[in-house]
């Protein structure tokens, strides 16, 4: 899998590894800089362009990619924070071997430059930019050049994803390697970084042995050998039997919303549990999804013991209050697999763990950031998504989805998968109750908790990029063959 996330520590670790294996810390930032300088020279040939370089590694990746750059035919400046005499190691070496003038860095620099080369500092950076690089970052993004960041825009940090107080470079490209970093995929600094290439430097994959990182980008990758594809021997009763239980009559789109979704995702059977207010309703808005009337959480609980019955979706239109909690109670009992997402969730928000002591493996929960802040108050706001996700997964003992732009899937024992590919155009109504039906559909088909959650979430967002603005949460069950087609595509 080559979709693994490194922290900065682990990237160190991975840099180690090499080194004791064999390969020259030389050799590796010459292919780091010369993977620098195919990027700028494969979108701006024949571009002039500003290197700025920083006293550290970084900055011995900047002099490589000058050179290799002015080897290409570019006309090229280098400006160094701080004076040459104080460069150390592998980045005093390169910096002899660049035979053109150095200037002290300032924004003078960027005049005359069709490209900017940011090579002033890394992911390990752990204090703001200050003085002439704060001055000189501050230029750069009010100059409208095109910027590659080597490693991460500097001033951003690596793990966080967030810019240090003192300004960050805003790049368009970002040449990073070996392995992504939080900040390549996290939110702000995914959007920070533009696109993110990682190039092979040389280190061995083998170093991942050692290193056994708990972080992945959520790709096909992960879970798609698993993928439960229909079976040419196959029926519809061995897909499981998936159920979205309804809210009252006047709140029952969001349950046939997500009941649509475990349908086209591919569980065998999919019902609606209803209350009998609401059964007129349902029955009147669905076809090949079956109505199942229930009377109360006791009835709800009656229901729920036929065993067929094998992953269940409640939350979505239930309401806040002591009929949902003691439905989501029933829920629980069943013993079947069960997403529990928006009312579900908020509905224990003054006894979370009376929720907690009765959750399983085979259980997703799937907070926005506000029904999130209601079950585990204050963790949020130390900002470290992927930290908080893990915390709380743990404490659950299940799946834990936390939404966003850069949705987090956290297990209880700390993997952690964080999803890419969703638009902006899913911050609309309904969608949440889409994907919490894809995960349904694909726990009732026997995909693990961790592994369902995360391909839905990739479904989800590959739906959305294929219909494009104007979506709506209607829209988003009927893009699911697409969005199955281009997961065959990519296996």
């Amino acid at each position: 899998m080559s979709a693994e996330i490194l922290t900065v520590a682990e990237m160190y670790a991975a840099d180690r590894y090499a080194a004791e294996h064999g390969v020259a810390t030389l050799a590796l930032m010459e292919a780091a800089g010369e993977a620098v300088a195919e990027a700028v020279h494969r979108r701006w040939p024949g571009a002039a362009v500003a290197v700025l370089c920083g006293p550290g590694n970084n900055g011995g990746d900047g002099f490589v990619a000058a050179r290799h750059l002015e080897a290409q035919g570019h006309e090229v400046e280098i400006a160094l924070l701080g004076p040459r005499e104080a460069l150390k190691g592998d980045a005093a070496v390169m910096a002899e071997r660049w035979d053109g003038l150095i200037a002290p860095l300032s924004p003078a620099i960027l005049r005359g430059a069709d490209v900017v080369v940011d090579a002033l500092f890394g992911a390990g950076l752990s204090r703001p930019l200050d003085g002439v690089a704060e001055e000189c970052v501050t230029a750069l993004n009010r100059s409208g050049l095109p910027v590659v960041a080597v490693d991460v825009p500097s001033g951003l940090h690596g793990d966080a994803a967030r810019p240090l107080s003192g300004g960050c470079v805003e790049a368009d490209v970002t040449v990073t390697f070996f392995r992504k970093k939080p900040a390549h995929v996290l939110m702000p600094g995914r959007m920070l970084c533009g696109d993110v290439t990682v190039a092979d430097i040389g280190i061995p994959a083998a170093a991942l042995e050692t290193i056994r990182p708990r972080m992945i980008e959520n790709t096909p990758d992960y879970w798609g050998e698993g993928y439960p594809w229909p079976e040419a021997m196959g029926h519809k009763y061995a897909r499981g039997h998936a159920v979205a239980v309804s809210g009252p009559a006047h709140a029952t789109g969001a349950a046939r919303l997500a009941a649509m979704a475990a349908l086209r995702v591919g569980a065998g059977l999919v019902s609606v549990a209803s209350p009998m207010d609401a059964v007129t309703v349902n029955a009147a808005a669905l076809t090949a999804i079956m109505v199942k009337p229930f009377a109360g959480a006791g009835g709800l609980e009656d229901l729920l013991k036929d065993k067929r019955f094998n992953a269940v979706a409640i939350g979505p239109g239930s309401g806040v209050g002591e009929l949902t909690r003691a439905m989501v109670l029933a829920v629980l009992k069943s013993g079947a697999a069960a997403v529990l997402d928006a009312d579900a969730l908020t509905s224990f928000a003054d006894r979370p763990s009376e929720l907690f002591a009765l959750l399983h493996e085979r259980m997703v929960l799937t907070p926005h950031a506000g029904e999130f802040d209601r079950l585990f108050p204050g963790l949020l706001k130390s900002g470290m998504r992927v930290a908080v996700a893990r915390e709380a997964a743990k404490a659950a003992g299940c799946t834990l989805l936390l939404k966003g732009p850069d949705t987090v899937i956290a297990a209880p024992d700390g993997f952690v998968a964080v999803n890419t590919n969703a638009p902006p155009a899913l911050a609309t109504a309904g969608a949440g109750d889409v994907l919490t039906g894809l995960i349904a559909g694909l726990l009732a088909q026997g995909m693990g908790a961790h592994q369902a959650a995360s391909a839905a979430a990739w479904l989800h967002g590959e739906a959305a990029n294929l219909f494009g603005p104007g979506l709506i949460a209607e829209d988003l069950p009927e893009l699911l063959p697409a969005a199955l087609s281009a997961l065959k595509d990519c296996l």
